[in-house]
């Protein structure tokens, strides 16, 4: 199946690209959709037989493919109650085909068009239940991919019903495509939204299905192909995907060592994190780089904090600077200068400070050094400050910024970053980028994006609730420098770095449970990585 993840008005062209240049009938694409969604709930389920499905009926051809779906179940012994948000006879095309299929087979079909008749949805649970048969599930098809406004009055009653489950506590909701209230682009909540517990999407991925609300409402996300050809998919250049295992490993696989490696084939890479208070994220970010597997890392730190560093360090090289007692200063430039002879990457920013010093220096570098550049924490704090007086940078540029750092480079609220996460994302691409075409921009946090120079963007699907704790984006940056040091291009390193992360993240979250730390992330590296490699 593809990773890809059309926007909903690329989902609308591929549907049109199977019924117009393939020749696929909209009502075979249909009929696809409701039979695979019952084997899907088949095999998450268990049988249907001997017990009866609520099916919420909407517009459309989400509401179209809830009838095929109840008209499969009924095949099955389970009977289908249709609950028709408006009047069944406004349905067109497909949907009210398949309507008269239903009508025919005289299935229960009721219309809850009113906030009245809606708080009557209770008492009809009760009395379905009282006939000795179970609910086998809930079935969301209300509105897919194209509902473009917010959803209130009578359909938003219902929707709150369902969620407060007033009806069936323990029974499975199941979304037909998208959770009914879901943006599809952007995981917004559109007034209101049903909380799935599993969603049968079609064809591909949408990106608001793993972005911000998207993965909580969806409950378990199952990608079901209803024959749209590959090849339209291909064809269409969708600029979304998601970040995979497989996807990975197939990055991985070019990074390999000889029997005849030494630490110098794995690169040797630069770091100046670090001031009084913050020597943690230094710390960090060199672990995070030395775990993944890069052959050296030399620290540029204050010389004040050095002897912290040593202790820390005992598998790094620090570089004491002695204009910089307490946090890196331009004063020092000629030494760190002399230090970027030889390296592949910089990682600068963790910790750093925000000291007009330490901004020179920063500003300095940024605009100076050719090498990739790995830009994090105070490092983006400070590029945010000066971003008026920003040109294009001489070299490859990697910008890690969370929601709250993009706000700052962006000049917007963390709400308006939220909102549209692949579109901001984009948006500082640009602005950092300016025209150079070597900026790539990781926005992190749930469904971490990374967006290269071209406005190709990848979300990620690994990681969990248990990383939203300090120093996790300190390891990220290392990983990232490491991954480049050992071959990988900057874009290739940034998608790689975000899966594995967070792949890690996985892991623990599976072993030991939430309370695992940054440095137990960075640990988990090697294990990450070898067993990313088998997924191809």
């Amino acid at each position: 199946m593809s990773t890809k993840l059309p926007y909903a008005s690329e989902m609308r062209a591929l549907d049109r690209c199977a019924i117009e240049e393939y020749g696929i009938p909209g009502i075979v694409l249909m009929e696809n959709a409701g039979l695979t969604t019952v084997l899907m709930m088949e095999r998450v389920l268990g049988p249907a037989a001997d017990s009866f499905a609520l099916i919420l009926i909407g517009p459309g051809n989400n509401g179209g493919d809830g009838l095929v779906i109840g008209r499969h179940l009924h095949q099955r012994g389970c009977e289908p109650v249709f609950i028709f948000l408006l009047a069944p006879e406004t349905l067109q095309g497909d949907a009210a085909r398949n309507l008269q299929i239903v009508k025919k087979l005289a299935l229960s079909l009721y219309v809850l068009d009113s906030e009245e008749s809606v708080q009557t949805l209770p008492a009809l649970y009760r009395q379905l239940i009282s006939s000795g048969r179970p609910c086998y599930a809930i079935i969301d098809a209300l509105f897919g991919t194209g509902l473009t406004r917010e959803i209130n009055g009578h359909v938003a009653l219902l929707i709150e019903l369902i969620n407060a489950k007033t009806c069936g506590a323990n029974v499975p909701r199941i979304a037909v495509d998208i959770p009914s209230g879901l943006q599809a682009d952007t995981g917004r909540i559109q007034g209101a939204c049903i909380r799935a517990d599993h969603t049968a999407t079609y064809g591909c991925a949408k990106p608001g299905q793993l972005l911000h609300n998207g993965p909580e409402l969806c409950g378990r996300l199952h990608l079901l192909d209803i024959g749209i050809p590959h090849a339209a998919v291909a064809d269409l250049s969708i600029q979304q995907e998601a970040l995979t295992d497989q996807g990975t490993a197939s990055l991985l696989a070019r990074i390999s060592r000889t029997k005849t490696s030494h630490k110098g084939s794995n690169g040797h890479l630069l770091v100046l994190a670090g001031s009084i208070g913050k020597t943690g994220a230094a710390t960090l970010c060199v672990k995070g780089a030395l775990r993944s597997g890069c052959g050296l890392v030399s620290l540029c730190c204050p010389q004040d904090l050095n002897t912290i560093f040593e202790t820390q360090l005992i598998e790094a090289m620090t570089i004491p600077l002695s204009a910089s007692r307490s946090m890196l200063s331009m004063e020092d430039l000629a030494t760190i200068e002399q230090q970027l002879q030889g390296k592949r990457v910089i990682v600068i920013g963790p910790g750093l400070g925000m000291a007009e010093q330490t901004a020179r220096l920063v500003l300095h570098l940024y605009r100076t050094a050719e090498i990739p550049m790995v830009v994090d924490a105070d490092g983006l704090n400070i590029l945010a400050q000066y971003k008026t007086g920003l040109k294009a940078p001489p070299g490859p540029r990697i910008f890690t910024p969370h929601p709250g750092e993009m706000a700052r480079i962006l000049g917007i609220s963390v709400a308006e970053v939220q909102e549209n996460r692949i579109q901001a994302a984009r948006s500082a691409c640009l602005l950092l980028d300016q025209s150079a075409g070597q900026c790539t921009v990781i926005l992190k946090g749930a469904g971490t994006i990374v967006v290269s120079e071209d406005g190709k963007a990848w979300v990620n699907t690994s990681g969990n609730p248990g990383m939203a704790t300090g120093g996790m984006g300190d390891v990220l940056s290392g990983i990232i420098g490491a991954l480049i040091c050992q071959g990988l291009c900057p874009q290739e390193a940034a998608r790689a770095a975000v899966y594995l992360h967070g792949r890690a993240g996985d892991i623990l979250l599976k072993t030991i449970g939430t309370g695992y730390n940054a440095t137990e992330l960075a640990d988990a590296m090697p294990l990450t990585i070898k067993q990313g490699r088998c997924c191809r």
